[in-house]
């Protein structure tokens, strides 16, 4: 856990990217920190990925502060989030719906951008963000994350809209 304390990461935006009209923001650095999953013994490589559509002319939104929050949570904790994992908000996101994060993989991207391996031999899982409600949180808890991503399947939400409606669950 010392090794977690000691790297910085820092949060980038992408614009323009694989995905027109999205701006994507991304931890840079937190793959150094060492991480524990609860269900695994083994270590883990991590960064942080959450995506919007990007119809702002100014400013990069609430995303910056949320990955650097979140990386600082588990910087501190020396705990890894995964996929299926939730991560609690201090406060919902601006518009008061979204009060929790769902780990999941970047779907929305080619499946080579799962992972990537980095110049010292680590294997760095990306680890997408996307926003949910609370009625969506206790979904995963009760039914499980495989359950959601079902729904999520089926129902095929706007996942780059951090004001979707919630789905039907």
């Amino acid at each position: 856990m010392v090794a977690a304390r000691r790297c910085r990461p820092q949060v980038a935006c992408f614009r323009e990217g694989r995905l027109p009209g999205v701006q994507a923001f991304a931890t840079i650095g937190l793959s150094r920190a060492s991480l524990e999953h609860s269900a695994s013994a083994r270590h883990f490589h991590l960064e942080l990925l959450a995506c919007e559509n990007a119809n702002r002319t100014t400013g990069y939104g609430h995303f910056p502060e949320v990955l650097e929050y979140v990386a600082g949570q588990l910087m501190a904790s020396g705990q890894a989030i995964l996929r299926g994992d939730v991560v609690p908000l201090p406060a919902p996101l601006p518009d008061g719906t979204m009060t929790s994060l769902y780990a999941g993989l970047p779907v929305y991207f080619d499946n080579d951008f799962f992972s990537v391996t980095v110049e010292n031999g680590s294997d760095v899982t990306i680890v997408w963000l996307i926003p949910i409600t609370d009625q969506e949180t206790a979904f995963i808890r009760a039914k499980g994350w495989p359950a959601f991503e079902d729904l999520l399947v089926r129902q095929g939400p706007d996942l780059l809209d951090p004001v979707r409606p919630q789905l039907d669950l």
